[in-house]
């Protein structure tokens, strides 16, 4: 039979452990640190141009300025969740697959406008959400 090393023996992963950040989570911190810039540029174009951005006949047409402060929050509050999780605080996970869910959403509905843009934001996006929403295994050594 085989035995599940403890982690905590080794060093890693202990309550001693001084690296209790994982490396699904540090690259989901990465990735919401290049995806939220990337919509707060996509949101300061919006607003600043409106003509910018076209698409004719379209169930979610908003005004391009409305769609620029959309971009801009959600990009800021990707930054701020980021953050969160690369510093490891107890919110940066659930408001990292929050806020990366409603990036997946909004870059959907503004694929018509720009799909060079938007399909490859969606792909980080789905990328941080699998990162984020990896289960997390950890021995207990048999206790």
């Amino acid at each position: 039979m085989t035995t599940v090393p403890n982690r905590a023996r080794q060093g890693q992963g202990g309550p001693d452990s001084s690296a209790t950040i994982t490396g699904a989570s540090s690259f989901a911190g990465i990735l919401m640190m290049l995806s939220g810039p990337l919509s707060i540029l996509m949101g300061a174009a919006g607003i600043a141009q409106d003509t910018l951005f076209a698409a004719s006949r379209y169930a979610y047409r908003f005004d391009l300025t409305t769609w620029g402060w959309i971009h801009l929050v959600i990009g800021v509050v990707l930054v701020v969740a980021g953050l969160g999780v690369l510093t490891d605080q107890s919110w940066g996970r659930g408001a990292g697959v929050a806020v990366a869910v409603i990036s997946l959403i909004t870059q959907f509905m503004f694929v018509p406008y720009y799909p060079l843009w938007s399909i490859p934001v969606m792909t980080l996006d789905l990328l941080i959400l699998f990162a984020l929403t990896r289960a997390h295994v950890e021995t207990s050594g048999g206790r």
